[in-house]
């Protein structure tokens, strides 16, 4: 891990609130799918983690929502300005021998766009679940499909694809046996660990340190034992914290 001045590329708006920043870094070569970075934000005091969506040679891209005065701020830097980034940081995904569906909830989807880069590298393109509340909110449904991914969405109301959840998606194309890698709201990790016999869960927390020295990312697993979600995840075996 390090410490870089990352200079930004491009950064757009892709959704309601949500943004998709790119920067140049020498992170980006040590950087694996599932990682995240640290990003200091001008005039804030903590970082932010954000999870890393794409990885190029020299760059990485961040997709994020708006949620309070410090991700409104970074939404505000623009292109040709630099950002202090820490990272990488966390254990990602595994890259498996074996087909994998990646099932994503809103703004849990982006970590799985580069693992599905990782699996088609290896010889595996996965099929891809996607979850929102409606059309308006979602986001890397093409992306996923020019790579050559199956692609099912599902959204709360119904504007795009499978009116429902990701669970009603998963049941309706027989996926329960495959092995599931799951990013987004605890519910639903917690409802794909169930329901598929293996899964892999990132977990998401507020964080100060991001390399498990201050502690405050800390959660009990399925065995009551305390385990760090910077350091020790943020991706778990499903069984292990569900």
């Amino acid at each position: 891990m390090i410490v870089d001045k990352s200079l930004i590329l491009s950064h757009e708006k892709i959704a309601d609130s949500i943004y998709a920043l790119t920067l140049q870094t020498a992170i980006a070569p040590l950087a694996k799918c599932g990682q995240f970075v640290q990003v200091a934000i001008p005039g804030f005091f903590l970082r932010r983690p954000i999870s890393i969506a794409n990885i190029d040679d020299d760059s990485i891209s961040l997709i994020y929502r708006i949620v309070g005065d410090g991700t409104r701020r970074l939404s505000q830097c623009p292109s040709g300005e630099t950002l202090d980034l820490f990272g990488p940081l966390g254990n990602g995904f595994p890259v498996l021998q074996k087909d994998v569906i990646l099932v994503g909830g809103g703004i849990g989807v982006p970590p799985l766009y580069e693992t599905a880069k990782s699996y088609i590298a290896n010889g595996i393109c996965p099929t891809v679940v996607l979850g929102f509340n409606d059309a308006s909110s979602s986001i890397l449904c093409k992306e996923f499909a020019s790579l050559g991914c199956r692609v099912l969405v599902a959204t709360m109301d119904g504007s795009l694809g499978l009116k429902g959840t990701v669970i009603d998606v998963i049941v309706k194309h027989g996926l329960e046996g495959k092995t599931a890698l799951a990013c987004g709201p605890m519910p639903m990790l917690r409802a794909v660990s169930e329901k598929c016999n293996e899964c892999y869960v990132s977990l998401e927390a507020r964080m100060a340190c991001g390399m498990g020295t201050c502690n405050g990312c800390v959660v009990k697993n399925a065995q009551g034992k305390a385990v760090r979600i910077c350091r020790d995840g943020p991706v778990f075996p499903g069984k292990e914290v569900f």
